[in-house]
């Protein structure tokens, strides 16, 4: 499986329609690749609350369309990354969104964790509440977003859930950049399978953001990372590697927490 990463520049001053069909023409260019990824609110940039309302838009909308017909003229699966949704009966939402190579929306997933410690994404935007999978030729996704990358648990959920690949679109700062590497080795590890981080470049809201996207494989190698600027990762992947990988060292049958209420005495 052939995945690539587009690493894309979301500096202010460019508005949502001029990105939207730069990003859509990058996802063009990626047609030799199986599976294509995007970064979180990359139309907006992930720390630029002040526009979340502004640049809200239904599931349906224009990002929507423009990123069904770029997977479907590329021919790829696709990973959207995420947008500012607007539901029209609740409150917005951090909604990832993921296309087939037909151009149909497989999957939606609202972002659980959000960040800000009582401002910012935190209270400007609703909570999802249900895990997300994505089953590929090959491999099956589990789809996280940015934060959800410090919460174990979630990833825990996704494996049980079947993952085999794990997908996390980001507009990750450069401040905690050592969290972001560590964390997706560490994801990596404890779940013995894949992870595609896909971050930002670029400053939003005066917030530079890390880069560095990354491929890890299920051992915690590192396959592929990114640089600081504008860039697409592709990297090759072995799907394979997953199971041969619980088999030769089969710690997730160890697990002995989290698969049952706890006795407590």
């Amino acid at each position: 499986m052939r995945a690539s990463l587009i690493q894309i520049d979301v500096n202010e001053g460019e508005s949502v329609e001029s990105r939207r069909r730069r990003m859509a023409a990058l996802v063009r260019e990626q047609a030799e690749a199986d599976l294509v990824v995007l970064p979180e609110l990359w139309t907006t940039g992930a720390f630029a609350y002040g526009r979340f309302a502004t640049e809200a838009e239904p599931l349906e909308g224009p990002t929507y369309e423009a990123m069904a017909k770029a997977a479907s003229d590329a021919g790829v699966w696709l990973h959207a990354g995420s947008i500012p949704e607007r539901d029209p009966d609740g409150p917005l939402y951090n909604t990832a969104l993921v296309f087939s190579p037909s151009g149909d929306l497989t999957a939606a997933y609202r972002k659980i964790h959000r960040f800000g410690f009582d401002k910012g994404e935190a209270v400007l935007m609703g909570a999802g509440q249900e895990l997300v999978t994505v089953r590929l030729p090959g491999t099956t996704l589990g789809v996280a977003t940015c934060y959800d990358l410090r919460f174990p648990e979630l990833f825990r959920g996704l494996v049980d859930a079947g993952a085999e690949t794990m997908v996390v679109s980001a507009g990750w700062p450069e401040r905690r950049r050592a969290h972001w590497t560590l964390l997706a080795q560490a994801r990596a590890v404890e779940n013995q399978a894949f992870v595609l981080a896909c971050g930002t470049a670029g400053t939003h809201a005066g917030v530079p953001q890390a880069g560095h996207s990354i491929v890890v494989d299920p051992w915690g190698e590192v396959l592929a990372e990114a640089g600081a600027g504008e860039e697409v990762l592709t990297v090759d992947l072995d799907p394979a590697k997953v199971a041969a990988t619980r088999e030769q060292f089969p710690a997730l049958k160890d697990r002995l927490l989290g698969l049952e209420p706890p006795h407590h005495r």
